[in-house]
């Protein structure tokens, strides 16, 4: 028994640190939320019915009463909402008396066996079932909690009440109703900054088994860590030409930044000399011709794209500037498609702030799911700051 335990124990400690390494990946493209990145905040009541003919083992649950209720529900890949995805439904459950706050996390699943241990993409709600996937450890053993959609407001979960009847089941056993939970959106249906940790913040009477911490905490942890210096944009630093941000504040864009050991007049240089482009930007393989107007807005850069023997004549097109201090381009590059790529430079003296923000804006491209494409963006832009720095630093443009 104490082979299996310590055996359970790794596996469980190994899922954990390659979960953690997927979740520092997405980091690099959704620095605040690596999943579940966009949600909507609901408020409402848990009402637990209790468990007289059953008891549960959990404390919590086998008492009858009302705990306030804020809630997240949430894709979990973040993919446009034409495609499944896994659905989230985060609870902080306030029980009278409690001494403080329960989160519990549910996810689109299955409802038997072995299905209520697997997550299954969904469209939506309408007949989705969700599980805590892991169980907790009660008095009497592992209990499974699960919610099924009793009334579904129309039109979307912001138009109205969202009532769905909590079940509890042992791993193997029936379902046992216990409870409803009402959830409605507040008159202005928007996101919250809430975060939930099941781990530190858990039912009276519930605990975390061992290897489910093992699973989870690294990656709850990798989520949490501040991103990489070179991802994100820095607090003290204004979005690009005010045009990235979304309705939460947030950049929407893949964006990276790197500080230059040099001056932001070296980099505006050559940023300015249509010329010198495909010497740092990757991707650009050779310039056929650069308009005279170059860098004001609507002159056009044509460049190829790619290795001989595949290489691709396009073009780019300035939308926006700012002498000195921004550039905004719609850069193509057909057959994948169009993307829209905003330069800003924050002078800092004998050093200087470049940052990059892009994404696909038409063609195949911008079909990819964003949390596949944005890795691959970032990556692509670090190595052209680099090759930008380098160049600054030699005097190019001089």
């Amino acid at each position: 028994m104490t082979q299996q335990l310590r055996a359970s124990s790794a596996v469980a400690s190994s899922a954990g640190q390659a979960f953690a390494g997927l979740f520092r990946l997405l980091k690099l493209a959704r620095p605040d939320r690596p999943i579940h990145p966009q949600g909507l905040g609901l408020h409402g009541t848990l009402t637990r019915t209790g468990n007289p003919s059953g008891p549960s083992g959990i404390d919590w649950l086998d008492a009858p009463g009302t705990d306030q209720v804020v809630a997240r529900f949430s894709r979990s890949l973040g993919l446009p909402h034409v495609l499944p995805d896994i659905l989230g439904l985060a609870l902080r459950v306030s029980p009278p008396g409690a001494g403080g706050p329960a989160d519990v996390l549910f996810a689109s699943t299955g409802w038997g066996l072995p299905g209520r241990f697997l997550l299954v993409p969904r469209l939506d709600v309408a007949g989705a079932a969700m599980t805590t996937l892991m169980p907790y450890r009660g008095s009497r053993g592992p209990v499974l909690l699960g919610l099924r959609t009793r009334i579904l407001p129309p039109g979307s979960l912001a138009s109205g009440a969202w009532v769905l009847g909590l079940h509890w089941a042992t791993p193997g056993g029936r379902w046992r109703e216990c409870g409803e939970v009402r959830l409605q959106a507040s008159a202005s249906p928007t996101d919250i900054p809430l975060r939930f940790d099941p781990l530190e913040h858990q039912p009276p009477g519930a605990q975390a088994y061992s290897w489910t911490r093992r699973l989870r905490k690294p990656s709850y942890r990798a989520a949490r860590r501040p991103a990489p210096p070179a991802v994100g944009r820095p607090p003290e630093s204004p979005a690009p030409l005010g045009k990235s941000t979304t309705a939460t504040g947030r950049n929407s864009m893949s964006t990276v930044s790197q500080l230059f050991k040099t001056p932001s007049a070296d980099v505006w240089r050559v940023i300015a000399d249509g010329w010198l482009y495909s010497g740092w930007v990757v991707g650009a393989s050779r310039i056929r011709d650069v308009d005279a107007e170059w860098p004001r807005v609507g002159a056009q850069l044509h460049h190829s794209v790619g290795a001989w023997p595949l290489v691709i004549d396009d073009s780019s097109r300035v939308t926006a500037v700012e002498p000195g201090r921004s550039l905004e381009l719609v850069a193509r590059g057909w057959p994948m498609g169009e993307a829209k790529v905003e330069m800003t430079l924050e002078d800092r003296g004998n050093q200087c702030l470049v940052t990059i923000a892009e994404d696909a804006i038409r063609g195949p491209g911008k079909m990819m799911p964003k949390f596949l494409r944005d890795p691959l963006i970032s990556a692509r832009n670090r190595e052209t700051l680099r090759r930008l720095e380098l160049m600054a630093i030699g005097g190019a443009g001089k």
